[in-house]
Order: C-alpha cells, then structure tokens, then sequence
C-alpha cells in the first residue's frame, strides 16, 4: 500500500520517540504510540470504531520489535533479571491473550476512556516514590505467574509494554530501579506478541476495514515505526544506564497527564 511522505513522517517520527523511551524508561512506548497513532488514523478517515483498537494492536506489535532492540542493550550492562523474567513470562502470555479479546469486545468510546486512566495512573505513578519494606523480596512460582496475567491483561488491553505495572511491582519488592527497567524491557516481547496475535484474531473479516490492516493491526504502519523505534530504542537503554531516570520520569509523567486530559476531552 502506498504512503503519503506527510504520514510516513509522522509515523517516523512518532516512532523515534517511541523506541528512544522504551529504551530510557522501559515503557515500550505504547504511552506515546496509542494517543498518537489513534489522530494519525483518524486524519485518514478510519472507521471511528475501529481507531483506537487499531492504534493499540499497531502499538503491541512495535513493542515486539523496540523490546528485543532494547533488551540486547539492558542486557550488555547485565542488568536483566532473566530468572525473574522466565517467572513471570508464563502468566503474561496467557493474560495477554485474554486481554487481548476483552479489549476487541469494549466499546471504542469505553476503551479510549479506559486508555486516558492509564496514562494517568502510569504518570502518579512516575512520581511517586515509595521505599519498600527493606525485608520485601518477589512471591514464589504461584505469586509471579499470577502477577503475570495482571500484567499481560491490562498491557494488553492499554496497548503498553507492561512498564507501568512491573516496575512498580518489582521495584516494590527491592529489585534496583535500572534492573527492574531493564527486566521489563525483557518482559516487553512476550507482551507484545501475545496481545498482537490476540488483536489479529479479534479483528479478522471485519467490514470496511483500510487497506493494510492484518486484523486489528496496520500493517504500513508497523513497517515504518518500528524501522524508526529499533534505530532509538538501544541509543535510550545506553542513556538509562548513565543517569538518573527518576527525575526525567517525572517530567515525562506531566506529558502524560496531558495526554490523558487530552483523550477525555476527546
């Protein structure tokens, strides 16, 4: 399918943003992708229906590619907790997966309004910094795939990478601010892959659907956003490992209060 140059700007542009950040605050990048792509597709005269949903399954499937762009990064400081990740792995794919088709069920409206929630509690949450119990250490088998299918549902249905609930989680269980990023960034492609496959097959032999869409998911722009994340994605993990994020993560959280107000408006 053919681009206009203006739209495959935009789509790089917001791409470049969206892999710099998923680097630096292992967010994936949905925060940013969803609001974003969801005026993108309106711009092209969509089915209002079919926006938002498509915004998030497009979201979810650049996070397949800016988490393994960014994990190869996080993982050369030896930062990623795999026997952490493989623990909560299992739970995330099956609660991606669901979350997946609960989204595809909701009303457009209802889902853009769980969406601006989201980003609200996700930017409290950057301010917030809570010293857990010195004493405080991650549950066991059960405990971690349960918090799996917490994490897998609602990054699915939002279209995220998880960030916002697992390094609250982990960081609340003393695991270091820069290992708990650099583990969700790990936990990002299982997310990812499970929530896109969901959306496919939520969406499929839908009416009037664009051209290029694949389910849910557009394929033109995955193609020219995650060319763009992948490129930023390891430039924000190797900066994350040079400063410190809480303060940046707190001016990021009033761009993200915007954006919530912004999609209320809507």
């Amino acid at each position: 399918m053919f681009l206009e140059p203006q739209l495959i700007v935009e789509l790089a542009l917001m791409g470049v943003c969206a892999g710099f950040l998923a680097g630096l605050l292992g967010i994936g990048g949905g925060m940013i992708m969803v609001p974003f792509m969801t005026i993108i597709l309106e711009s092209q005269g969509f089915a209002e229906e079919y926006v938002v949903k498509m915004a998030v399954a497009t979201s979810l499937a650049t996070i397949c590619f800016t988490s393994l762009s960014s994990v190869r990064a996080h993982h050369q400081h030896g930062a990623v907790l795999w026997p952490v990740a493989r623990l909560l792995a299992p739970g995330i794919l099956v609660g991606a997966l669901v979350g997946a088709q609960i989204a595809a069920a909701l009303p457009t409206r209802i889902l853009g309004l769980v969406f601006s929630l989201f980003i609200a509690y996700s930017a409290t949450q950057m301010f917030i910094d809570r010293k857990p119990k010195p004493s405080r250490t991650l549950p066991g088998g059960w405990g971690m795939f349960g918090m799996g299918n917490v994490i897998g549902l609602l990054s699915s249905v939002v279209g995220a990478g998880g960030a916002f609930v697992s390094v609250p989680f982990m960081t609340w269980c003393n695991v270091k601010i820069h290992q708990a990023v650099a583990t969700s960034a790990a936990l990002g492609f299982p997310i990812a892959l499970a929530g896109t496959l969901g959306y496919i097959w939520a969406g499929r032999g839908l009416p009037d659907m664009p051209p290029g869409a694949f389910g849910y998911l557009y394929l033109p722009g995955l193609l020219v956003i995650a060319t763009a994340s992948i490129i930023t994605a390891p430039l924000g993990a190797r900066t994350a490992h040079r400063m410190d994020i809480r303060p940046l993560k707190r001016a990021f959280a009033v761009v993200l209060y915007l954006l919530a107000a912004y999609f209320l408006m809507r």
